[in-house]
């Protein structure tokens, strides 16, 4: 970081997170798979137990389903860590519908090598079914109908920090002096970052701070191409556009984790900890929109997973499964990961 400044000037917020998130030696998600869990530095629905996979599957087998059964379809991961979300899926499609699990090929979408490693030892019994790349580009020749989705990966991608001076928009950026990273405060110079923050509109106060990401266009581009028609599914903590930047939330949702010690300072310890911020769906919806996909009303974990596991829950009663049913409470309860968490679901017709 230190030698790209020295070479291009201050980095803009959203290059500087790419980096020590990203960096293919020394970013974040670079060091292997032990950040999510107990152990780690967060934790995830993932993290309470298949469940949460369990019933996921059970919404892309329906999807199936009311696409009429395609005798091939696909489903593809985004962010998949170390691939336990996707054995949990491929292990309930397997057992409930061979049909479904026969006709489908499950794709995970990695750039990192040290992940990719460690996905292809995870999904090694679904190694007929299971595909990982480093990029989407090679499926855009072979469409299929299918799926799309991603727990938690929203809030990973990179982000602009602004703040307002003066009545204006600054966006803030890192430099390096005295021996260290600092903050800097800059121009916007970037006219898609620019719209975007005349678009939050006034009645801001001085000092404000907030987030913008301009770029799920190109995130969700890729995804789009490389499916025919059917379902994206994003799972992420977040809010609709008038409530993230409402004026009381004056100093924004970005947050840095280590050893589930929530921090507000990203510039220490680049590349050690992770860096999120909040998702403004309204802006992935808009991006979805302008590819052909339209979005149902968004919906907490909570009441989403409740209404998915109604056949499931009254199939236990009388013969109740204690282990599932903490994990379901951990996953739908309020108090707990139920209101924590928002599903967005976007469907395109099959072109």
């Amino acid at each position: 970081m230190r030698a790209r400044i020295a070479s291009e000037g201050p980095l803009r917020f959203a290059d500087f997170m790419a980096m020590a998130l990203y960096d293919p030696d020394l970013g974040y998600y670079a060091r292997g798979t032990r950040q999510v869990g107990g152990a780690g530095d967060f934790f995830t629905s993932v993290s309470v137990g298949p469940l949460f996979g369990k019933l996921l599957a059970q919404r892309f087998l329906a999807y199936w389903r009311g696409a009429g059964m395609p005798p091939r379809w696909r489903i593809i991961e985004c962010g998949a860590h170390d691939g336990s979300l996707a054995a949990d899926v491929l292990g309930e499609l397997r057992e409930r519908d061979a049909a479904a699990f026969g006709a489908l090929e499950y794709v995970i979408a990695e750039p990192l090598p040290v992940l990719r490693g460690d996905q292809s030892e995870k999904l090694r019994e679904f190694a007929g079914q299971s595909r990982i790349l480093p990029e989407l580009a090679t499926l855009a020749g072979d469409l299929l109908p299918g799926i799309a989705f991603g727990n938690e990966v929203l809030d990973a991608l990179p982000c602009h920090l602004l703040v307002r001076r003066g009545g204006r928009w600054l966006e803030r950026a890192v430099g390096w002096g005295h021996g260290g990273l600092q903050w800097l405060e800059m121009e916007i110079t970037d006219p898609a970052l620019a719209s975007a923050a005349v678009g939050l509109g006034e009645g801001f106060a001085d000092g404000y701070r907030t987030e913008i990401r301009t770029r799920y266009s190109d995130f969700l581009m890729p995804l789009s191409h490389a499916l025919r028609g059917g379902l994206m599914l994003w799972v992420d903590y977040g809010f609709e556009r008038a409530e993230y930047y409402h004026p009381a939330r004056g100093e924004g949702t970005l947050r840095t984790f280590s050893h589930h010690r929530a921090g507000d300072d990203p510039l220490e310890d680049p590349g050690g900890r992770d860096i999120t911020a909040h998702v403004d769906f309204t802006a992935v919806v808009e991006a979805a929109r302008t590819l052909g996909w339209q979005a149902k009303p968004l919906r907490s974990q909570g009441v989403w997973l409740t209404e998915l596991a109604r056949d499931w829950l009254l199939a236990m009663e009388g013969r109740p499964q204690p282990a599932l049913l903490r994990q379901f409470q951990t996953l739908t309860h309020p108090a707990q990961l139920g209101a924590r968490f928002q599903i967005l679901e976007l469907m395109r017709q099959e072109a």
